[in-house]
């Protein structure tokens, strides 16, 4: 297959700035609403990675997101939301991102170019094979991402490759490419608008049903949710209330006692013996 930037390829749309408002969101929208049946056509290829990344989970491997741009952007969210949602530490998913955190605000010249940046930062963090590298880069030719691809290849890592450009550089350094195919975005190159959502998806899709998968959710609730305000407070007190048939003040009790839903459910039946 030759190789075509079809996220570069020319918005379907014109004169964008003579168009009134609602024209433009209802345009926008209307691509928007192409993202989700591509991200559908790549379920096997992202199926088969959640199967391998779950598997070396459980034997302790860890998951990476490396990407520049918004591609980067999108990893570091995915990862920094486990923590807070599953209940697990936040050295299980971690983001890489080329020019380091001050890129998550501003751009850094040039660091995206650097091939060897990407699994430098990724040995620095002890990386080994047990472990899986996600690279994100909607255009597929992001050299930071290539060479960590290659090298955690190399080096036994389970690699997967998320690009909208089909046929790239990014995929063909990776075990497992994911492709979805957007088409071109509304602002011509815009990556951060169709190709960004597709991203976003397939990342929820990855870490969640992997959380799911090692038994991070129970029913369809976040049971091992950090407590960290109160609506989360509230939203664990009813859970307890719903699970157990508690009345809202020992449900409260008993899950600031314990520190999650999860752990409250486990100590729940013990208690309730000893207080017999």
């Amino acid at each position: 297959m030759t190789f075509k930037r079809i996220t570069e390829s020319p918005s379907l749309y014109s004169d964008l700035e003579s168009l009134p408002v609602r024209a433009l969101l209802e345009d926008i929208n209307r691509e928007d609403r192409k993202v989700a049946e591509a991200v559908a056509q790549v379920i096997p290829q992202i199926e088969r990675l959640v199967e391998g990344l779950v598997a070396r989970m459980r034997r302790g491997g860890r998951l990476f997101y490396l990407g520049a741009g918004t591609s980067g952007r999108l990893g570091v969210l995915d990862a920094s939301e486990i923590p807070p949602t599953f209940g697990m530490p936040d050295t299980l998913v971690i983001g890489l991102i080329a020019g380091g955190d001050r890129a998550l605000r501003h751009p850094v010249e040039s660091a995206e170019d650097d091939e060897r940046a990407g699994w430098t930062e990724m040995r620095a963090h002890g990386a080994n094979p047990l472990d899986t590298l996600v690279g994100l880069a909607a255009s597929g030719t992001t050299p930071y991402v290539i060479g960590a691809l290659r090298e955690a290849r190399r080096q036994g890592l389970l690699t997967a490759a998320i690009t909208c450009n089909p046929g790239s550089p990014v995929g063909q350094a990776a075990e497992i490419a994911i492709e979805p195919l957007v088409g071109p975005e509304f602002v011509t190159g815009s990556t951060r608008m169709k190709s960004g959502t597709a991203q976003k998806m397939i990342l929820n899709m990855i870490s969640t049903s992997a959380m799911i998968r090692l038994g991070r959710v129970r029913g369809n609730r976040m049971v091992n949710m950090q407590l960290t305000n109160q609506k989360l407070v509230d939203r664990g007190t009813r859970m307890l209330m719903d699970e157990l048939g508690l009345d809202e003040a020992r449900a409260r009790h008993l899950l600031l006692l314990h520190g999650s839903v999860q752990e409250a459910l486990d100590a729940y039946p013990r208690e309730w013996r000893l207080n017999q």
